[in-house]
C-alpha cells in the first residue's frame, strides 16, 4: 500500500474504545446482551465451547470453537456461550465503544460477526502475550493497561482485515474500498481533506484511474457512488461537530459546503431531519 495511511484518519476523527471486564474462567459467565453503539471482543486462547445466536439469519445459531479463536462483534448482537470450560481456559473479553455509536462508518462497514482462529491471524501474538500476560496477576494499573492492550487488538485487527480483504469476507463497502490499493487513494483523501472541492476528475485522478473505470470500481466496490459516499462522511462528521457545540456556519466551512444553508439541505436529504430538529431531537 506504499506510504497510505488507511485508519488513521477514520479513527482519529471517530474513535475506538475497549474496555477489559472478564479475564479468567467463565464462570457462568455466558450471555452477552446487545447494546447500541457497543460491541465484544472476545479471546480464546485455550479450551473449547459453543457460541450461539437467535435465529435471525445475519449469524449461524451455532459456532462451535475448538482452537485458539478471537470472535469480535463490532455491532449489537446478543451472543451466549454453551458449555465453557470452568477451569483450565485463558478467555478475556473486552466491551468495544464506538464513538458516535450508531453513526460510526466502521459500524456499516464491518460484517455482523467475525470468527478467526488466531493461527490464521498474523502479528497478534505478542499483543496478545502482554495481554495475557497483564491478566494473569493483579499489579497497578492492570485494568487500564489490559484495556489499552485491547485497542492495540482492535487496530492490528482491522489492519489484518484490509490485507486479507477475501479472507476476510469484507462486505460490499468502505473497508472493502480501502483494502483496494487504488480507491483507499481516494478514501484516504475524502477521511483527510473533506472539505476539497473533490470532483469526478479529481477524484479520478488520485485514484490513478479514468472516470468511467473509477466510477464502475467505487460503485462495485464500496457501494455508492463517490459523490454520495463523500457527501455520507461530510454529514458524519457534520453530526460529530454539532454534537461538540460547533455552529452549522462554521461546520459548513470546515466541510466543504458552501453556506450553512447548502450543509443543512445536504443534512436533511441524508438523515430526513434538519440539524437543528436532530440536535432537538438528541436533547
Amino acid at each position: 500500500m506504499g506510504t497510505v495511511d488507511r485508519l488513521s484518519a477514520l479513527l482519529e476523527q471517530f474513535r475506538v474504545q475497549a474496555h477489559l471486564f472478564h479475564a479468567g474462567p467463565l464462570c457462568g459467565l455466558s450471555h452477552f446482551d446487545a447494546q447500541p453503539g457497543r460491541g465484544f471482543l472476545h479471546v480464546l486462547r485455550r479450551g473449547e465451547l459453543v457460541v450461539t445466536h437467535a435465529a435471525h439469519g445475519e449469524v449461524p445459531e451455532r459456532i462451535p470453537l475448538h482452537e485458539p479463536t478471537l470472535l469480535f462483534y463490532p455491532r449489537p448482537l446478543a451472543h451466549a456461550f454453551e458449555n465453557p470450560p470452568l477451569d483450565g481456559a485463558d478467555f478475556v473479553c473486552a466491551t468495544v465503544d464506538f464513538q458516535g455509536r450508531g453513526s460510526h462508518p466502521l459500524l456499516r462497514a464491518l460484517p455482523p460477526l467475525l470468527v478467526l482462529p488466531l493461527r490464521e491471524v498474523d502479528g497478534l501474538e505478542q499483543t496478545l502475550a502482554l495481554l495475557f500476560a497483564e491478566t494473569e496477576r493483579v499489579r497497578c494499573g492492570q485494568r487500564l493497561l489490559a484495556s489499552r492492550l485491547f485497542d492495540v487488538l482492535v487496530l492490528q485487527l482491522l489492519r489484518w482485515l484490509l490485507d486479507h480483504p477475501e479472507q476476510a469476507r469484507l462486505p460490499v463497502g468502505m473497508l472493502a474500498g480501502l483494502a483496494d490499493p487504488r480507491l483507499a487513494r481516494i478514501l484516504t483523501g475524502f477521511h483527510e481533506q473533506p472539505g476539497r472541492d473533490w470532483n469526478l476528475q479529481s477524484m479520478a485522478q488520485t485514484a490513478g484511474m479514468s472516470r468511467s473505470a473509477f466510477a464502475a470500481c467505487f460503485k462495485q466496490c464500496v457501494g455508492s457512488t463517490p459523490a454520495a459516499y463523500l457527501q455520507d462522511w461530510r454529514i458524519t462528521l457534520a453530526q460529530s461537530l454539532l454534537i461538540n457545540g460547533t455552529s452549522i456556519k462554521a461546520a459548513s466551512h470546515q466541510l466543504g459546503f458552501s453556506s450553512a444553508a447548502g450543509l443543512s439541505r445536504a443534512f436533511t436529504q441524508t438523515l430526513g431531519v434538519s440539524p437543528r430538529h436532530w440536535l432537538q431531537a438528541l436533547a
